[in-house]
């Protein structure tokens, strides 16, 4: 499918300005050029054209809110100074895979002030001898290249921190421990009910001993009064 039928298809009966991002991966450009991208993305953030056969970027249109641009597996060689003058917000850039071979070739990002992460995998530039020092050195705003800073930190997941900032993370085991609490709660609360039935059994019994022990001690009592009446029935005789 070519591009330009693809992105109608991406729409889904919206306009151009409510798109945020757009993926047409694996489409097809006829000429090696950007086709049915306009200025009416005024809203697109993220943009990714990996494997349409990109040769220029010539015909990107302006779209001054794009942070992230993936445009790996490409033909790109040249033509990078488009991204500053079309895309100037970029804080994300893309291009492994491409056929980027010299330092010039990227010196045309140095005007993209807020780059601050760049992919050049598998392009021919990586083989040159000091590479990465060259490259931070020539692009001072960027942290990351390759995924790695100039200290050999890896770039943080953006998905991993996303998940910690929406607190996903420990969402889980809290709903469980508070659960496990209120099992306990539950639990004491059936047993303590138990002791309390068992100790009112207890009272129960003790009452039933206490009156059976009052009503032998009075049958004892007027067994003896008997018995003394009998022997002064005994004496008056």
């Amino acid at each position: 499918m070519d591009m330009k039928k693809r992105i109608n298809l991406e729409l889904r009966n919206r306009s151009p300005a409510e798109i945020v991002e757009l993926v047409v991966d694996n489409s097809r450009s006829a000429d090696g050029e950007v086709e049915g991208l306009t200025d009416a993305f005024t809203e697109l953030e993220f943009l990714s054209m990996v494997n349409v056969g990109l040769s220029s970027l010539a015909k990107l249109p302006s779209l001054p809110k794009l942070r992230k641009l993936e445009l790996s597996d490409n033909n790109l060689s040249g033509s990078l100074e488009t991204l500053s003058e079309k895309c100037p917000n970029l804080t994300y850039l893309n291009l492994s895979g491409n056929k980027i071979k010299e330092l010039s070739n990227v010196e045309a990002l140095q005007n993209l002030k807020s780059l601050q992460s760049l992919d050049l995998f598998n392009c021919e530039i990586t083989s040159l001898e000091d590479y990465r020092e060259s490259v931070f050195e020539l692009l001072p705003q960027v942290t990351y290249l390759d995924g790695f800073d100039q200290d050999d930190n890896e770039a943080p997941d953006s998905e991993a921190e996303d998940e910690d900032e929406d607190g996903e993370d420990g969402a889980g085991p809290t709903g469980d421990y508070d659960e496990e609490d209120d099992d306990e709660e539950d639990e004491d609360g059936s047993e303590g009910g138990e002791d309390d039935d068992d100790d009112e059994d207890d009272y129960a019994e003790e009452e039933e001993e206490e009156d059976q022990a009052g009503v032998q001690g009075q049958k004892r009592k007027r067994d003896v009064d008997d018995e003394g009446e009998d022997d002064d029935d005994d004496e008056d005789d």
